[in-house]
């Protein structure tokens, strides 16, 4: 009852199913939580690239810009071509269903486990990420990192739990906010460009020559940038959250973040230029660029509280891709299918808690020091992202309909450009990426082992193709019993009512003398119930019952009876009285349950006191 009242007070009165429509998100909420995750990693995108290019010198920095620009050409085709993907596939699925459908079983899952891979690191790396902001501004909480970001995530699940809806309005506020910083920033950083107030002098001028650049520093640099483009999938993925008609409202929400990615992207790349913003281990790029165009005033805090606020919450992402992938990998038998059922919010609750556990282990593991995780995180992403952009090439080959050729050069362009991009992070950043060569293989296997097991399930429950069942004749009744009691009174009457062909109670001695006690009281209490006492030589009631169990099956199988154990349970008033109680009913059931012919039965006798 206390858990039942906590459970409402956390998560919120159970929904009917009828009520799922106005679970579904619009445009504004939408666009706030499934882009949350791409939105947020403008904070580090535009970082990434300058730590490359520091390796030459600050002078090199220039070539943020044409890389800036190669990124945004990547952007524009995963948009489009999400876009495509998000009509041709209305049901939702993104780069598993798409790489699925047109390259196979095996790419899919790829794409698939790619993807659910990433989102545990989404939501891990992001929290952490948030975390240390807050712990930078307040270095008295640093050596609560872990603690802290295990809160946030608990915070985002409980969220998350009590529905799409009510998530998706509370954390809009703050990626509005974080998106409404960064405009000001860029907008003030532009106006002091236009007006003279910046120095020319503290950049390098675009198309100097620099000593020591080569294309793969460049092509590196473009890698890292290209991180950025992480959570770009996640709207595809969630198109069931959307309102009718969903597939229209995706590919707009699509666009609006494609286009606020781009502003936001190539305004923090450019001031960074400009002001001439060296990449610091101890000054994010964003902080730095907000320092010099503010001071140390409100604004400057108002964007650091934001940004820091957009890296936790990237984390959404994460909870509401993550079910959704998982449900149409479950729909195919590759996952468990507690993955279809949505909880008393009508979300997706057992995705939802998994990824929450999955994360926090994660967050523990690395003690809330996931950076070296973010060249995998990204990694992870990239697969899926050239997967789905070569299976939308084969479906435009195959079905050529109409107006096929300008979307099959759009996905041509992602394609090539996301292969490469893959490429890059496995030349330059194997020490930090190789592991996803080791459990990607293993994912792969642990999905085809689940689907043959149902497969296997199906075939054995499915009455066309199992065994007939063999005719039961008869019941022969088995009662362990411990004593002379209410409970194996309350468990016999039951036994007798069964109409069986023989009701037995056994009794397992670990003394002779208990044994012979035993057989006397019985024949007085319970004269017309055949009792068979065993010994126990080393105390374990457990070995001497089950080998009579299977004696007594192998002898009524012979004439078509059945075996039935009746076990007697007394059931304590309150829960904290189990642990007074050796629960050896529950271990009697635990041994027999696999026993093939033998049916199990508890009787319950509820106690008072």
């Amino acid at each position: 009852m206390v858990i039942s009242s906590i459970k409402r007070f956390l998560i919120g009165r159970p929904l009917k199913s009828t009520e799922l429509g106005e679970q579904k998100l619009n445009k504004t909420k939408a666009l706030a939580i499934l882009s949350s995750d791409a939105l947020s990693s403008v904070a580090y995108g535009p970082e990434q690239i300058l730590i490359v290019l520091i390796t030459i010198g600050a002078a090199a920095f220039w070539y943020s810009i044409p890389i800036a620009i190669g990124v945004l050409i990547l952007l524009a085709a995963l948009i489009l071509s999400y876009r495509q993907i998000i009509f041709a596939y209305p049901h939702g699925g993104g780069a598993y269903v798409v790489s699925k459908n047109n390259l196979g079983v095996n790419p899919g899952l790829i794409a698939g486990g790619s993807l659910l891979v990433d989102y545990i690191l989404t939501v891990a790396v992001s929290v952490s990420a948030g975390t240390d902001a807050i712990t930078s501004a307040f270095p008295a909480l640093h050596n609560y990192n872990v603690p802290i970001a295990i809160i946030f995530v608990v915070f985002l699940t409980i969220l998350n739990l009590r529905g799409v809806t009510e998530s998706a309005s509370i954390l809009a506020y703050p990626v509005y906010l974080f998106v409404l910083a960064l405009f000001i920033l860029i907008g003030v950083g532009m106006y002091n460009i236009a007006t003279g107030q910046v120095s020319p002098d503290l950049h390098t001028s675009i198309g100097t020559p620099i000593a020591g650049i080569s294309l793969f520093i460049l092509l590196r640099a473009f890698a890292s940038g290209s991180s950025a483009l992480t959570g770009v999938e996640a709207i595809s993925n969630a198109i069931p959250n959307f309102k009718d008609p969903a597939p229209n409202n995706a590919a707009k929400t699509l666009i609006a973040m494609g286009f606020l990615l781009a502003l936001l992207f190539s305004g923090i790349v450019y001031l960074a230029y400009y002001y001439g913003i060296a990449p610091s281990a101890e000054v994010t790029v964003v902080s730095q660029i907000a320092e010099e165009i503010f001071g140390r005033n409100f604004m400057y805090f108002f964007i650091q509280g934001t940004t820091a606020l957009i890296l936790i919450l990237a984390a959404n992402t994460g909870y509401t891709a993550f079910p959704l992938l998982a449900v149409n990998l479950a729909k195919d038998k590759f996952i468990p299918r507690m993955f279809l059922a949505r909880g008393d919010r009508l979300g997706y609750s057992n995705g939802i808690i998994i990824l929450a556990l999955a994360s926090i282990i994660l967050i523990i593991a690395f003690k809330g020091q996931t950076e070296h995780l973010i060249p995998l995180y990204a990694v992870g992403v990239f697969i899926p992202f050239t997967l789905s952009q070569t299976g939308m090439m084969v479906k435009w080959i195959r079905e050529k309909p109409e107006g096929w050729i300008p979307k099959l050069i759009t996905n041509s362009i992602g394609a090539i450009i996301s292969f490469t991009v893959t490429l890059i992070f496995f030349l330059t950043k194997f020490a930090q990426v190789w592991s996803i060569l080791v459990f990607l293989p293993i994912i792969i296997y642990l999905f085809h082992r689940i689907k043959k097991h149902y497969e296997a399930v199906g075939d054995q429950l499915r009455l066309t193709t199992c065994e007939p069942a063999m005719p039961i004749e008869g019941n022969v009744i088995i009662v362990p019993v411990a004593g002379i009691t209410h409970v194996v009174e309350n468990s016999l009457n039951y036994a007798k009512s069964l109409s069986a062909h023989q009701v037995i109670a056994v009794y397992v001695s670990f003394e002779r003398e208990d044994e012979k006690k035993f057989e006397e009281k019985w024949k007085k209490w319970q004269p017309d119930i055949r009792l068979v006492t065993l010994h126990s030589h080393y105390r374990s009631i457990i070995h001497p019952l089950t080998k009579f169990v299977d004696t007594v099956e192998h002898k009524a199988s012979e004439s078509n009876y059945r075996v039935t154990v009746i076990i007697p349970q007394f059931i304590v008033k309150k829960g904290w009285h189990n642990i007074l109680h050796n629960q050896s009913s529950l271990l009697i059931r635990a041994f027999l349950l696999y026993r093939r012919n033998v049916v199990i039965t508890t009787v319950p006798y509820h106690l008072k006191k």
